[in-house]
């Protein structure tokens, strides 16, 4: 298997970006398959709820990984994205109405640097656990727009990774940084984890949730995830605001 390391014939070590979820849930899943012993990372970095961490510890559990770390930064303390500071969060009134504004200029939900930060973290982690695989659950398909979700970017952080880094420069450690999302659409990524068995009841994707927890069916993130399971042929499992699609 991709994660087996056949001169000692165990797992190889691999840090997952878990941040509960579609996306990387679906990618905790292919790590597993893919025989990687899994250690996940979530960040308290200043978002505006707790719900998806809530969630992030619901899949982790749920897929049997024992070791969990979740990390604190402080983003909040710079803000400048509605995921963290006092900005609205776009709302929009269908999938078609969401299309229509995306590549209009990189939306208010962006935070600054976000995927560099997490990646440095998982960088760290790995090499201490003595680890050359990291996992990140972008894609550059049914996306936002961000500019740290991009082929270019994963392949530039690479590189960086094997020049900053006692692993790499002493040739210890070869990092990849896998994105096995990089080229799917969400109504792929829906199938992918589906037939991986990933109960998606247990994610959550909204920027803005409601008080209880509840997705708000109509920010980009829901929008772009209701859109995938519509387009898989299926229904999402979760729970929406009333009166927002389901």
């Amino acid at each position: 298997m991709a994660g087996t390391d056949t001169t000692r014939d165990v797992p190889k070590e691999a840090v997952v970006l878990v941040s509960g979820g579609l996306d990387s849930t679906t990618v905790l899943a292919i790590a597993k398959a893919e025989g990687y012993r899994v250690n996940a990372l979530s960040f308290r970095y200043g978002q505006r709820h707790s719900v998806e961490l809530e969630a992030a510890r619901r899949v982790v559990a749920a897929m049997g990984v024992e070791r969990h770390v979740i990390a604190d930064i402080d983003l909040r303390a710079f803000g400048g994205s509605a995921l963290t500071d006092s900005i609205d969060v776009p709302k929009h009134g269908s999938a078609a109405d969401l299309q229509a504004d995306l590549g209009q200029g990189i939306p208010v939900t962006y935070v600054p640097a976000r995927n560099t930060v997490f990646l440095s973290f998982a960088l760290a982690w790995a090499e201490t656990l003595g680890a050359s695989d990291l996992f990140i659950g972008v894609n550059a398909l049914d996306y936002s727009g961000y500019p740290d979700c991009r082929p270019e970017y994963i392949a530039a952080f690479e590189t960086l990774a094997n020049l900053a880094t006692k692993a790499g420069v002493e040739g210890m450690s070869r990092f990849r940084i896998h994105a096995p999302l990089m080229t799917l659409d969400k109504a792929a990524i829906v199938r992918r984890g589906l037939e991986l068995g990933v109960d998606y009841s247990l994610t959550h994707s909204c920027y803005d949730p409601t008080p209880e927890g509840l997705s708000c069916g109509a920010c980009d993130s829901c929008l772009l995830r209701l859109k995938g399971f519509s387009e898989a042929g299926t229904t999402d499992p979760i729970r929406y605001a009333t009166g927002t699609a389901s």
